[in-house]
């Protein structure tokens, strides 16, 4: 991975020297738009709308447009007087439960790693901030905006999670928050059981992107000169005429499946743990030769 950020998280009186990394990364196939005769690529040219002019690089400036239509021209002297922190700071404002900030406020993750001389003190925050069972609420200014974030621990790292204002949450506003929709009890129970029976651990690795590799082997085999076969698509799904009914046979499918389930996750885990009693007998023969 490759820093992106060099700052210090600013706790109190201590300051931990910290470089920052993008956690996440979209594995999605991306593609260029090109010329469908011969493959070239298609390039876009910045043309003024006024003049039809191709505008270089160091003549542009950011626009802000009114209501009616005007644009107001900003510049770089114009950004120079705004509040931004340019300090390299993350300043730790608060410490709170980590069930009271909505998961809706996450933005983006990212990892923080210590510089050499903020190692201990790095460390030492982790730790107290693990035991507590909080997250730290920071205040951290990224590629020109400026964020709330928190802070918390995962895998012995701290992750850095930026945050989005609140009135950038939008509210829900549907019309059938204002009906009067009656659940009855027996469909109310039924939903319940549904949910009961398919309740399990969650394990990520279980869930893969079936689209992502199915266009790759679609890639693939167009690179292979094979014919492509489009899958047969599905019967769209219609709402449930019966509810209890539809409730009833799905508690049934989704019983079936786990019980379809079981046999494999305990031959997994029996793999796992013949694994295990091998690594001691390894380390044995390695520490008698």
């Amino acid at each position: 991975m490759r820093s992106i950020w060099k700052g210090a998280i600013s706790f109190g009186l201590v300051t931990i020297p910290v470089k920052l990394y993008s956690a996440t990364e979209q594995k999605d196939v991306t593609f260029h738009q090109v010329h469908r005769e011969d493959g070239g690529r298609i390039r876009y040219k910045r043309v003024c709308t006024l003049d039809g002019e191709e505008v270089p690089y160091p003549d542009i400036a950011k626009g802000y447009e009114l209501a009616s239509g005007e644009i107001v021209v900003l510049t770089d002297e114009d950004f120079e007087g705004l509040p931004l922190s340019t300090s390299r700071r993350i300043d730790v404002l608060q410490f709170a439960p980590a069930d009271q900030i909505d998961p809706i406020y996450f933005a983006k993750s990212y990892y923080l790693e210590p510089d050499a001389q903020g190692a201990k003190p790095y460390v030492l925050l982790r730790n107290a901030l693990e035991s507590s069972g909080q997250v730290a609420v920071v205040k951290v200014a990224l590629r020109q905006r400026e964020s709330l974030a928190t802070l918390r621990v995962r895998d012995g790292v701290f992750v850095l999670e930026t945050m989005l204002w609140p009135d950038e949450i939008r509210k829900p506003d549907f019309a059938f928050l204002d009906e009067d929709i009656e659940v009855r009890s027996q469909e109310l129970k039924m939903a319940e059981s549904l949910i009961t029976t398919m309740e399990s651990d969650f394990d990520p690795s279980e869930y893969h992107d079936a689209y992502r590799e199915a266009l790759q082997q679609v890639i693939e085999a167009k690179v292979a000169g094979k014919e492509v076969i489009p899958p047969r698509e599905e019967e769209e799904a219609r709402p449930a005429v019966d509810l209890m009914a539809a409730l009833r046979a799905s508690v049934e499918a989704a019983k079936r499946e786990r019980e379809a389930g079981e046999p494999a996750k305990a031959k997994k885990a029996a793999g796992k743990s013949k694994d295990e009693e091998k690594a001691p007998a390894k380390r044995k023969a390695r520490k008698s030769a």
